[in-house]
């Protein structure tokens, strides 16, 4: 017998009930008959006060104002409630609310992830979301853009930025990866994705083997995921390890911009072609250089060591071609001592060859389990024989080598000031061939030494990564008082081999790849290089938006792919075509079978899974937990429905009502279910602790982006705006920081520093810190749930973020601006402002009593006052103006209430 899941839903009968009149839609007469059924009552329906506030921060993420929370009390009208959801429903910040969720889903972030975690322009896909929630484009649509605009008869721009949903995956680019091999793991994202938020199903269970609990055998796997393996891509390789998997990006230029970049690029096709173009006098320049370069080897002195020790342990063995050869122990973090003397005079550069070895992992040059080394720093002294007091330390002011691992290049070992610099260094491309695993690198220093007298030369080589030993196996050192000693590395370690053959002996391949790196440094092309540098930096000025999207390869060929054997990369077995899990509903007889037909699968009404995925999530997002609980996994191991009656009708009324996103949820909110007060009474917590059977309205802490929306709307900072580039709001410095990236976090000013939390820039590897205390994940990987976890962290984030303090400082001059002048009406205001409804007695004089408190502290402390509200001696200061005279002891006093307001479990809490 099929698993309830994978059967079709079916419109069930609405249940018969003992008091059918607290029912005011049909979800109502499901929740009430189970609770009949355990012997429970609802609760009573919340004040208005509450539900204004509940319903607002369900629907647009945004808490009322006192002046929409007056008018809904004043209005007296049988449907008033109804006209409060309508008008939530068609706020524009609707769309803002509800993207979040989805962002989680689509695994929406700025930047690629991975090592290097490069930024991305992806902003556009995140405001095709808001749109389309906005104008309630049907979920079905919704879907189909989303996984295949691109194939839809000419397609909109709009339809192909939504195609942005699968371009969210992580883009590998450090140095040395497998391309492919990367390319072929986003398809396992693709695929995994798909699964989970449409189907909820955990299919990539079966990537390595069948599913052990649910009917999906491997190939099922591989069939889905043959879909997404007929996108477009290539390969970038740029040389030297670098590169990575590039799919399209859809530009979008402003008119002018159009037609000023379609002038750049013209100018630079015409540059390129004379970079491209071979000519007699640039074969004659040609073979003059080869002729130099070859002749650079011989203006290097090699240095014959006298000493060489390892301060981990290793062995340092002398060779007989004066290289030296690393053994024994391999410790973590080694340094190597190396002493040889010279008489040469005005030496211009030291060089560093690393060689290969037989006795080395991946025969070498390095000592790490892939035959690299990572050497974090480099120090030469020079000492005099017979006068110690003119010894001297080198400072090196330029390095470059013949080939280095992307973010890894000698030159970010010189002029190093500290320590935390260590991560910076020289580090290669492990796969090259044996002939290509001598690299060079030279290190120029500031100005020549060496006055012909015999001089003892202390080299120091660091190998400083944490937790790896990653220390060089075999290397040799030169010194050389050539002019331009980096014209030795001009060439890249991959041609030095064919430069060293006879021309005649050159394959075509060779002959090309060698003209071009002349051409890439030839003095006669220098005018035409900086040129076409100039004419890039402008296109690259004129800022143009781009999209991420996808394209499908052409031909008419159903889509396939390998079956991977227990899901290795290189295990590749049979071929396997593009097909739907064979437990479910076939595609539809009109469907191709390709990404446009499995979107169109999907959301077929035969498709047992996606409406109910859908509907289920929704109501996980406005009552807290799924009728399902486990919204991500509907098979066998999921948890059943606790009202599996309910869950099929809401799925038939979605499909039925035309997939229509805003009305299923105008069907929730309009519940007498979701109208309960939330209040919980000993007999509901014994019965029902975490509110399955829905006894009492929904009441949890609101989501990370909605705790900084609520301050900064009570604060009145928040800014409006809808949509653009993701923005930079205030965080700790050094969040950024990281060895592979100098990109650096610069604050958005104006409004975009109040931006709503959805704007807030994504970078995977370095999670915006306030957002990631409140739970928001880090969207390296489709989250289909959250969790919701209460930390002591988290109040002290609403307590001393600067965020929150200056939301504190803002809301303290809109009370005094707005609430006239007795301390009284300004404690009622704040409250309100900050938990949108009236305090009580109680309340409002332990407000008042906080207040006075303060106000006598500040009375007679205004250094205190003066930090408090942001000025010069503050730790952060303010970006609110702030009244100019003497420190403001009265408005330091309501800053410290507000942000004690500010701080509530209530205000942080739908209830």
């Amino acid at each position: 017998m099929k698993h309830w899941a994978y059967l079709k839903p079916v419109r069930p009968e609405l249940p018969k009930l003992r008091n059918a009149a607290w029912c005011r839609n049909p979800i109502d007469n499901f929740v009430l008959a189970r609770l009949e059924r355990e012997g429970l009552k609802p609760s009573p329906q919340a004040d208005k006060e509450t539900l204004i506030r509940r319903v607002s921060l369900d629907l647009t993420g945004l808490p009322p104002t006192p002046e929409e929370v007056d008018a809904f009390l004043a209005d007296t009208r049988p449907d008033a409630y109804e006209k409060l959801v309508d008008r939530l429903l068609g706020s524009p910040h609707y769309g803002e609310k509800w993207a979040a969720p989805w962002l989680d889903l689509a695994r929406y972030a700025d930047s690629n992830g991975y090592e290097k975690d490069n930024l991305r322009v992806a902003w556009k896909y995140r405001d095709w979301v808001i749109n389309a929630l906005n104008q309630d484009m049907p979920f079905k649509e919704f879907t189909i853009e989303q996984i295949a605009g691109d194939m839809l008869p000419n397609p909109t721009t709009d339809q192909l930025i939504a195609t942005g949903f699968h371009r969210n995956t992580m883009l590998n680019q450090e140095g040395g990866v497998d391309h492919e091999e990367y390319r072929w793991y986003s398809l396992i994202d693709r695929t995994n994705t798909t699964a989970s938020v449409w189907m909820g199903l955990t299919l990539g269970c079966a990537q390595c083997h069948n599913h052990k609990f649910d009917p999906f055998p491997q190939k099922d796997y591989y069939r889905f995921l043959a879909f997404f393996d007929n996108v477009e891509y290539k390969d970038l390789n740029l040389g030297q390890g670098e590169g990575h998997i590039l799919e399209p990006e859809l530009e979008l230029p402003t008119p002018e911009h159009d037609k000023k970049a379609k002038e750049i690029r013209a100018d630079i096709a015409t540059l390129q072609s004379v970079l491209d173009t071979e000519t007699p006098p640039l074969a004659v320049a040609q073979a003059r250089w080869e002729e130099e370069m070859k002749a650079t080897e011989g203006q290097w002195t090699v240095l014959v060591p006298s000493h060489a020790t390892s301060e981990g342990g290793a062995t340092l063995k002398l060779l007989p071609d004066n290289s030296i050869l690393a053994g024994g122990k391999n410790p973590d973090a080694d340094t190597y001592t190396v002493q040889a003397s010279t008489n040469s005079t005005g030496i211009t550069a030291v060089r560093i060859e690393v060689l290969s070895d037989p006795s080395l992992p991946n025969g070498g040059p390095g000592r790490d389990s892939d035959g690299n080394f990572f050497l974090s720093d480099f120090e030469v002294e020079a000492l005099p024989a017979g006068d110690p007091s003119a010894g001297q330390k080198i400072q090196f002011k330029g390095a470059d080598a013949d080939e280095a691992q992307g973010g890894y290049e000698i030159k970010r070992i010189v002029g190093k000031k500290d320590k935390k610099e260590s991560l910076q260094g020289w580090a290669i491309d492990d796969s090259l061939s044996s002939a290509e695993k001598i690299r060079q690198a030279v290190l120029v220093p500031e100005k020549p030494f060496g006055d012909g007298r015999e001089m003892l030369l202390t080299i120091r080589m660091e190998h400083r990564m944490l937790h790896a030993a990653r220390n060089i196996g075999r290397f040799r050192l030169s010194v050389t008082a050539m002019a331009d000693p980096l014209k030795t590395v001009q060439l890249s370690a991959r041609l030095r081999p064919v430069l060293d053959m006879p021309a005649s002996q050159r394959s075509p391949e060779q002959k090309k790849q060698l003209a071009a790196a002349y051409r890439s440094i030839a003095p006669e092309l220098q005018p035409t290089r900086d040129q076409m540098a100039k004419l890039n930096k402008g296109l690259n000025g004129l800022g143009i938006v781009t999209a991420l999207i996808v394209g499908e390869r052409p031909g008419t060929d159903r889509p396939s792919t390998d079956l991977h054997i227990r899901g290795a990369y290189l295990s590749k077995g049979e071929r396997v075509y593009a097909n739907v899990p064979g437990i479910l509903n076939p595609l539809p007889p009109d469907a191709k079978p390709n990404r446009l037909g499995l979107a169109q699968w999907l959301v077929s009404d035969d498709n047992p899974l996606t409406a109910r995925v859908t509907v289920n999530r929704f109501w996980e997002q406005i009552f807290g937990h799924g009728i399902v609980e486990t919204s991500e996994d509907f098979g066998s191991q999921g948890d059943l429905p606790t009202h599996p009656e309910l869950l099929d009708w809401l799925a038939t009324e979605f499909m039925s009502d035309g997939w229509s996103m805003k009305k299923i949820k105008r069907t929730f909110v309009t519940s007498a279910t979701y109208m309960q007060s939330s209040r919980v009474t000993p007999e509901l917590v014994e019965r029902d602790p975490y509110n399955k059977l829905m006894a009492r309205g929904p009441r949890f802490r609101v989501d990370a982006e909605t705790v900084r929306d609520i301050a900064l709307a009570a604060s009145g900072l928040l800014s409006p705006k809808i949509g653009g580039p993701s923005v930079f709001p205030y965080q700790p410095e050094g969040v950024w920081d990281q060895p592979y990236s100098g990109v650096k976090w610069v604050e958005s000013s104006g409004e975009d520093r109040y931006r709503r939390g959805v704007y807030t820039f994504i970078r995977r590897t370095s999670d915006y810190p306030s957002l990631l205390t409140f739970d928001a994940p880090s969207r390296e990987f489709c989250t289909v749930r959250r969790v919701r976890t209460n930390t002591p962290l988290q109040a002290l984030t609403t307590l001393n973020d600067p965020v929150f303090f200056e939301a504190a400082r803002a809301l303290a001059l809109r009370v005094r601006k707005e609430a006239g002048q007795t301390p009284d009406t300004r404690a009622a205001y704040a409250f309100r402002l900050s938990v949108s409804r009236h305090p009580t007695q109680s309340e409002l004089d332990r407000v008042l009593s906080l207040y006075r408190q303060m106000f006598e502290h500040y009375q007679s402390n205004p250094k205190a006052a003066v930090d408090v509200l942001g000025g010069a001696s503050a730790k952060v200061a303010s970006t609110v103006a702030l009244p100019a005279g003497q420190p403001d002891a009265d408005l330091a006093a309501w800053t410290m209430v507000s942000n004690a307001l500010l701080n509530l479990d209530e205000t942080v809490t739908k209830q």
